[in-house]
Formats: C-alpha cells, sequence, structure tokens
C-alpha cells in the first residue's frame, strides 16, 4: 500500500514536471499522447490524476480561442521544486528526451489550427490561424466549393504553416 502512495505521488510529480518543462498551455490529447507514448501510466488512471491536480489546483484550465488548455499553476510549480527529486531519474531523461524531440511539432500543434464548417451543401467555410504567444498573426478565412479543397487546405496550412505566412505576406507586400 506504502508503494502504491509513492507511484501515486511519483506520477503526479512527473505530470507536473511535463507541464513544467512545456511552459506552454497544453491540451489534454497532448498530455495523454506524451504520457501514453512512453507509458508511463495508463489512460484512466492519467484522467484521474489530471482531475485531481486540477482541484488541488496545482494545474489549471485555461481556454485560448475557444480550446481548453491545461497549464501547470504557481502552487504547482512550488510542489515541483519541493518534490522534483521523488521523480526517478530514468524518467526525466526519457521524458526530457521525447520532449527534446517532440517540442517543435507541440508548440506547432499549439501555435497553429486549421478547420473547416459546413454553411450550406455547396459551401466550407476555412479558418486558418498562426500565432505566437498570445498574439495572433495571421486569421483567415476562406470558402471553399468541396469537402476536398476544405480538407486540403487544412492539411497543407498545418503541414507548412511558416512557409505559407511567409508567401502571403511576400504577395501582400510586394508591389
Amino acid at each position: 500500500m506504502f508503494e502504491d502512495a509513492l507511484d501515486l505521488a511519483e506520477n503526479k510529480l512527473l505530470l507536473l514536471y511535463i507541464f513544467y518543462k512545456i511552459k506552454l498551455p497544453i491540451s489534454n490529447i497532448q498530455i495523454t499522447q506524451i504520457i501514453l507514448e512512453n507509458n508511463f501510466i495508463n489512460y484512466f488512471t492519467l484522467q484521474q490524476y489530471i482531475t485531481e491536480l486540477i482541484a488541488s489546483n496545482l494545474l489549471k484550465r485555461t481556454e485560448q480561442k475557444g480550446k481548453h488548455r491545461l497549464v501547470i499553476s504557481q502552487k504547482g510549480d512550488n510542489v515541483l521544486s519541493l518534490f522534483k527529486g521523488r521523480i526517478s531519474n530514468s524518467k526525466i531523461q526519457l521524458i526530457d528526451s521525447y520532449l527534446k524531440s517532440h517540442i517543435e511539432n507541440i508548440k506547432k500543434e499549439l501555435t497553429v489550427s486549421a478547420d473547416y464548417t459546413i454553411e450550406n451543401n455547396n459551401n466550407y467555410l476555412v479558418n486558418l490561424t498562426a500565432s505566437e504567444d498570445s498574439f495572433t498573426l495571421i486569421d483567415i478565412k476562406l470558402s471553399v466549393t468541396s469537402n476536398k479543397q476544405a480538407r486540403n487546405l487544412c492539411t497543407k496550412w498545418r503541414k507548412k504553416p511558416s512557409e505559407l505566412y511567409a508567401k502571403i505576406i511576400n504577395i501582400l507586400i510586394d508591389d
């Protein structure tokens, strides 16, 4: 039983450590992906831990552009600084390595958005955005005539947002 309590504490500290290292509000889906890809905690236990960390004000919910995100709170930072030593070095190294190789994709997911909605039978509204911190760099709304066009625009935007942004700016600025 004592060992279970230690595992519980280490797993919650590990979650706080991940939020601390990322330094950005992330979605539940993103934290779930990180945890499951590294086989730290099963999905249901993870969701319980997240709920408990929010309830104890160690994590807090935020909303950015209508999307729910999670971020470590000041209280969570304090708890982590006091008890970080209870996380095994192997888990810290695994998370540090994972984040080093995946942080750009995580940031891209947070700063680039591509969605579309059906306006009527033959019309789709595509919304493409890119932001940095809390500043919106570009927010484009396009009307297209097919679902395929809408999907293709979203896919291209997600794959090469910086390149497309630069091209759009250059087209608009050049005489």
